[in-house]
């Protein structure tokens, strides 16, 4: 019997925040309990080896029984709403790492709900015929090809009254090959049909083909409409590192700047003007390349070209790798970075090395937030690690600012009494955004919203959508009912979901040859006195292989940033998650005239 491996993540507020402790039951197709689990601190289980059939049966387009064996998963967590995720494929010799985004369960809630999701075949083994509709031929036009960060996916056919989600773009394109192939076909393959998906849903941002329509998202979940996505459906290793190097990138005629319109089929069942996915196998076992696999289906003049506007993302990719000896500006942001992610995910080892300097303990941080994220676990900061560092500061720069944000509003037990609809403005709506945005972090489908005080179109679709999932008639009116559902919510969220320390408190460190508790001190920024308090300790005589506590002291000390053309005190501050009163305050600064090339120190929470 072939092997295939299944490993899971429980996290909240788009992995900004692990849930350590979560009960996973792993059952078989006749019920049966395979593995017991539990989550460790990173919210991760290992991964435990399942039995599949072999891989030969999915890589046979005339195969007509199902060429993986199906298992079911249930994920129940104190305080959260339980999981249950059925027909979960499993492959030989690959992992599906299953993403379990538990909700918080609400203030006055007695007991926790379910969540069911069912996985099933991917849509190369479907006979669903495919209607994709496009632009057609457009020249070049004058206008940049961005990434959306994240995606809003509608989970239905386009006039379907289902909800929407957001997903990073990297997610979405790894969600959607998992969801249409099989991920045991060639490498070669199994590219040419990402980039088909990419460029697909790039040409319906670029285009504006939903929006321009009336419709407040980017792309359908409908075989028939567009591509499969499976909301929280496993993502399989061999795609996911597929993706992670190819996420920006996309086919284009030569000559012009729109994505193409890359319709797709599975090529046998089904058949279109577009790729066979199907017939991407063929041409992958006759040793052809990507870009000729889609020279075969597509124009010949198609190239790959490759766009760096990401939205969402604060700092972007420098162009080359971040490796052992690189130094400088953008090492110390990811050095930064690392050091906020590390607060939410204390499996992360501490960086102690020089800020812009990348050492050993750079590499360290580096490979284990990899590890953690599924990402190839080499120490290098290439362009998929890159974004995703960035993407889960993002995440936890921002949860800590709504918690902030939450404390300056002052938000009591008693909902306000107003009524307030779209055109409403003041301190009330200013309260409703914001609880908008925090239940938006926590609950799929809820958009976030600009704190403005101002009840416009796009606020009124954001209480329409809470109210959907509240079970609540989504007139978008904030009247008592969805008042008090979104004080159940907030509150719910501040009882259940765990907060991260100021601090990881302690760093464990193993002594060293040559090594002395001042130079240990020196090394992580504490005294002498604090290692020799924190472990007892009556002299300074240190034993090799000696296991010492050190005093994690590195979340509260500022870095410094030399100043680059463009800057504002506003842009530095978006992108270290801080203010730019606090970087004024720290610097002596009266005003928020900068110079290039000044230094400037910057605190980092």
């Amino acid at each position: 019997m072939a092997i295939g491996y299944l490993t899971m993540q429980a996290r909240t507020a788009h992995d900004a925040v692990p849930l350590s402790n979560v009960q996973i039951t792993v059952f078989d197709d006749q019920g049966n309990t395979v593995y017991k689990l539990s989550t460790d601190e990173s919210g991760e289980t290992p991964a435990v080896p399942l039995e599949t059939l072999d891989k030969s049966f999915s890589q046979n387009a005339y195969f007509t029984g199902t060429p993986f064996i199906s298992y079911h998963v249930l994920a129940q967590a104190s305080g959260f709403n339980s999981l249950y995720i059925s027909d979960i494929p499993i492959y030989e010799d690959d992992t599906a790492v299953l993403p379990l985004a538990l909700t918080p369960m609400l203030e006055l809630q007695r007991a926790p709900s379910q969540t069911e999701i069912t996985i099933g075949k991917p849509a190369a083994a479907l006979q669903e015929m495919r209607r994709q509709e496009g632009p057609a031929a457009s020249p070049y036009v004058l206008r940049q090809v961005t990434i959306p960060n994240p995606i809003t996916v509608h989970l239905g056919r386009p006039d379907a009254n289902a909800r929407n989600v957001q997903v990073s773009f990297p997610d979405y394109v790894k969600n959607v090959a998992s969801s249409e192939i099989y991920p045991t076909w060639p490498d070669a393959a199994l590219t040419a049909n990402i980039y088909a998906i990419i460029t697909f849903a790039l040409n319906r941002v670029y285009t504006e083909w939903y929006r321009s329509r009336g419709y407040d998202f980017d792309i359908t979940n409908s075989t028939a409409y567009d591509q499969y996505f499976v909301y929280g459906r496993p993502i399989y290793a061999s795609i996911s590192k597929i993706t992670d190097e190819i996420f920006n990138e996309y086919v284009r005629r030569s000559g012009q700047l729109a994505p193409y319109f890359t319709s797709f089929c599975n090529g046998t069942t089904v058949t279109c003007d577009g790729l066979s996915q199907w017939g991407t196998v063929t041409l992958a076992n006759r040793g052809r390349t990507p870009l000729q696999i889609l020279r075969t289906f597509y124009p010949k003049d198609i190239e790959i070209a490759e766009t760096n506007t990401i939205s969402g993302v604060l700092s972007s990719y420098p162009g080359t790798p971040l490796r052992t000896g690189s130094t400088g500006l953008d090492v110390q942001t990811i050095q930064t970075y690392l050091k906020r992610i590390r607060r939410n995910y204390p499996a992360i080892p501490a960086i102690t090395d020089k800020a812009g300097s990348f050492q050993n303990s750079t590499k360290s941080a580096v490979t284990k937030f990899q590890s953690i994220f599924g990402l190839t676990p080499d120490g290098i900061v290439g362009k998929g690690t890159w974004y995703k560092i960035s993407s889960i500061y993002t995440a936890v720069a921002r949860l800590a600012d709504l918690n902030s944000e939450g404390n300056t509003l002052g938000i009591g037990t008693v909902p306000p009494d107003s009524v307030l609809r779209q055109g409403s403005r003041g301190p009330d709506v200013i309260t409703l955004q914001y609880l908008l945005n925090y239940a938006s972090e926590f609950t799929p489908g809820i958009p976030s919203v600009t704190q403005d005080g101002i009840f416009g179109s796009k606020t009124r679709q954001s209480v329409m959508a809470f109210q959907r999932s509240m079970n609540l008639e989504p007139d978008g009116i904030a009247g008592p009912l969805t008042w008090e559902a979104l004080y159940d919510t907030y509150h719910g969220i501040q009882q259940n979901v765990p907060s991260p320390g100021p601090g990881t408190g302690t760093i464990r460190y193993t002594v060293q040859a040559g090594d002395s508790l001042w130079l240990i001190a020196q090394r992580y920024g504490t005294t002498v006195q604090a290692i020799k308090n924190l472990n007892g300790l009556s002299s300074d005589l240190l034993s090799i292989g000696q296991v010492l506590k050190i005093p994690d002291t590195q979340n509260t000390s500022p870095v410094t940033y030399t100043v680059q053309p463009g800057d504002s005190l506003w842009l530095i501050a978006q992108r270290y998650g801080t203010t730019a009163d606090a970087i004024r305050r720290l610097n002596g600064l009266t005003g928020d005239m900068l110079q290039v090339g000044q230094v400037l120190r910057i605190p980092v929470s």
